[in-house]
């Protein structure tokens, strides 16, 4: 099993979550979280006032897919978040030694 963080542009969580769902991607958390990467924020103008943004407002999914999935859930979160700008954000992969399902005791894949 595999743990993905990917960390997206706000606006594209309902599509990454229709096309998670649409590959058999069954469940994962959603967190706002505010970053940066190489951007390194950016300047914005309020009532004439110009002040830096250095943490740009960002959603980090966070997801735990079997070894055969991986793949098709990794090209799916790239071809579905990518707009071709920077900020687009990343993904991070993590091996996941087991999972266990609270209600049922379950573990191992069978948990997810």
């Amino acid at each position: 099993m595999k743990k993905i963080e990917a960390i997206i542009k706000p606006f594209k969580i309902e599509e990454i979550k229709n096309a998670l769902d649409a590959i058999g991607v069954k469940g994962m958390t959603i967190n706002e979280v505010r970053g940066y990467g190489r951007q390194r924020g950016h300047k914005e103008i309020y009532r004439g006032t110009e002040y830096n943004v250095e943490f740009i407002p960002k959603v980090k999914i966070d997801l735990v897919v079997e070894d055969a999935m991986l793949e098709r859930t990794l090209e799916t979160i790239t071809e579905v978040a990518r707009t071709g700008k920077v900020g687009d954000g990343k993904l991070f992969v993590l091996p996941i030694e087991n999972a266990v399902r609270v209600r049922t005791g379950e573990s191992g894949p069978s948990a997810l």
